[in-house]
């Protein structure tokens, strides 16, 4: 639930209002107007969801962004989309479908700080729901392929080819906390690149781009991901609703423990439970190369035709970890 604001916060919020109006009617904003914005958006500590929407009503009126506004939109959009309401670092399923609806709002990802905004979200938050996920994702391959421009964070998307500072955007959504399997690959994104390079085979891809596409792909395939590497929303909230009662007493805690960890009460109690498989133990079967697995890879590899040298590369990475070289 977002925190209420009192009468002076409120006519704060006005104000805030009726500063982007103005600056949305030039069609400009100066560095000091940026600061002044900062202030005031964070009055209290918080961005609420008008003043949201009328910096993303600035964005799509500024006809020549500044650096200055573009850092503070994204960073004044993302505080929103994952710290506005508790648990902090997650998106709900309401802020998740906003945030898409705001930046389709023209029908398209229209700027590359908008592009910046979404893969922030991923790269630095906790969770975010699924349609956020897949739509990030979707944008993603759409501007690796057809996206033009400078990027926030250096270098340029490009339309020709899969440049250095697509590969390195690439890196920070595929294996960001909020992504589908953070610190592994899904296979989805698994795909993704497989798509990318097919795509883009013929063309001059930085090396970077390879990279990416090996160790992802590889990842995917031998990588070993926590079951418990995601807490989803509802069960956080319950999690800190709980931790938060300064009432809760033995029995309560007991009923929590039962729920979040069954097998536990055996060990307490003294009934011997079969051993549980060690971290160890679960690296060691994900790094096992499974006949599905080699399914998969076959067709995927099969799909353009041909193995390109990103193939010979990936399965050269794939023969040294299962020690086949």
């Amino acid at each position: 639930m977002r925190p209420e604001r009192g009468n002076e916060a409120i006519d704060m919020t006005a104000h805030f209002a009726d500063f982007t109006r103005q600056a949305a009617a030039d069609g400009v904003i100066s560095e000091e107007e940026v600061l002044s914005l900062r202030q005031a958006g964070w009055a209290d500590g918080h961005i609420l969801r008008e003043e949201a929407e009328a910096i993303f009503a600035l964005q799509h009126a500024l006809t020549a962004p500044t650096e200055t506004w573009s850092d503070f939109f994204v960073e004044a959009l993302r505080t929103y989309v994952l710290n506005g309401s508790e648990p902090r670092g997650y998106a709900s399923e309401e802020e998740a479908e906003w945030l898409i609806r705001m930046v389709e709002a023209d029908g398209k990802v229209c700027s590359m700080t908008e592009f910046e905004l979404l893969v922030q979200v991923i790269e630095k938050g906790s969770n975010v729901p699924e349609k956020l996920k897949a739509y990030v994702l979707e944008t993603l391959e759409r501007e690796v392929l057809t996206g033009t421009g400078p990027t926030r964070c250096g270098g340029e998307l490009s339309d020709t080819h899969v440049s250095q500072a697509e590969a390195n955007i690439l890196r920070r959504v595929v294996f960001g906390t909020a992504s589908d399997r953070p610190g592994a690959v899904s296979l989805r994104e698994a795909e993704m690149l497989f798509r990318l390079k097919d795509a883009t085979l013929e063309d001059a891809n930085h090396p970077e781009f390879k990279r990416i596409f090996v160790q992802g792909v590889g990842n995917y395939l031998l990588g070993f991901a926590s079951e418990s590497a995601h807490v989803d929303r509802e069960r956080m909230l319950e999690l800190e609703t709980f931790i938060a009662d300064n009432k809760a007493d033995m029995g309560r805690f007991m009923g929590q423990m039962a729920k979040s960890a069954p097998n536990a009460f055996g060990i307490v109690f003294g009934k011997k439970q079969p051993a549980a498989p060690t971290r160890e133990d679960k690296v060691a079967e994900a790094a096992e190369f499974t006949p599905y697995e080699q399914e998969w890879l076959d067709a995927q590899m099969n799909a353009n035709g041909q193995i390109d040298s990103y193939d010979k590369a990936l399965l050269e990475f794939l023969a040294e970890e299962t020690g086949e070289a």
